[in-house]
């Protein structure tokens, strides 16, 4: 991290609860929380956002993780392409399948309405100002209702902001979601590279 963060010893208040939330959740605090308590502030600000948007999201995780995986493939982010990637792979049955995906989303044999899905978030994440009315009534033809819609464009926006913000401030994925395969590794270094973990 390139910023001076608060370590969970130090932390207080709502910024300690979140740190003990996700230590009970996943074993560790991620450097993504980290990340934002120069402004602890807006640590809760963040944290409530994304509950709420996943709280209320119409499509499913899977959705989720895919529209992340697509987004920040363009974004480019190599931090939540790792940890996208190892969500993912219990939503596609392996990791072959998923790098299938992140290579080529229109070739890897998903369903037409997911290819719709992910088309329009790569759009987003790439040059949402080139997006028209006629890639919301294609979305729409697809059977995809105006709330998913706005909640595809909801989390690949997301995900733009906080992807370019974690790199800006030089956050780095926590070694459980750094593959062992080398080849994985190189297929989802698609911006920041990152050394290797002593394991």
């Amino acid at each position: 991290m390139y910023l001076q963060t608060i370590s969970e010893p130090e932390a207080t208040d709502r910024v300690a609860e979140i740190y003990a939330a996700q230590r009970s959740q996943l074993g560790f605090v991620m450097e993504t929380a980290k990340s934002f308590t120069p402004r602890p502030d807006l640590l809760p600000i963040y944290t409530d956002f994304l509950d709420r948007i996943r709280a209320g999201f119409s499509l499913g995780l899977r959705e989720w993780r895919l529209i992340t995986l697509i987004a920040a493939k363009q974004v480019p982010s190599t931090y939540c392409s790792y940890v996208y990637a190892k969500q993912l792979v219990s939503d596609l049955g392996s990791m072959d399948d998923v790098l299938a995906v992140q290579k080529n989303f229109r070739t890897a044999g998903l369903p037409d309405k997911d290819v719709a899905m992910l088309s329009y978030a790569e759009q987003i994440a790439t040059d949402a100002s080139k997006i028209t009315q006629d890639d919301i009534d294609r979305l729409r033809s697809t059977g995809f209702t105006d709330r998913q819609i706005c909640d595809i464009a909801l989390c690949a926006s997301f995900r733009c902001f906080v992807s370019r913000y974690f790199d800006a401030v030089g956050a780095e994925p926590e070694s459980v979601f750094i593959d062992d395969d080398a080849g994985v590794r190189e297929a989802l270094t698609v911006g920041k590279a990152y050394a290797t973990p002593e394991r």
